[in-house]
């Protein structure tokens, strides 16, 4: 069973996992917290967050018209990790 663990111990009180408070971090971009996206990146009083910065990648290379084939190689794989 997933949550079950393989080591029990009797007679003596579990301790419980204290969990640290999270900061939240807002993308400038989405507003969305880092609680909702893969990944921040935090500038000087500016945040992005990984799905806005494949946005931008996306916007700055089909920019220049039609996207060669290792730009799309590049986006598919960035976009693959993003859904896993």
């Amino acid at each position: 069973m997933a949550g079950d663990k393989k080591v029990v111990s009797f007679g003596k009180k579990q301790k419980q996992e204290k969990k640290e408070p999270i900061n939240l971090e807002y993308c400038s971009f989405c507003k969305r917290p880092n609680t909702e996206v893969p990944k921040m990146v935090k500038g000087p009083d500016v945040n992005i967050c990984s799905e806005c910065v494949l946005i931008a990648v996306q916007y700055l290379i089909l920019k220049d018209g039609a996207m060669s084939a290792e730009a799309q190689k590049v986006l598919n794989l960035l976009w693959d990790i993003k859904d896993k």
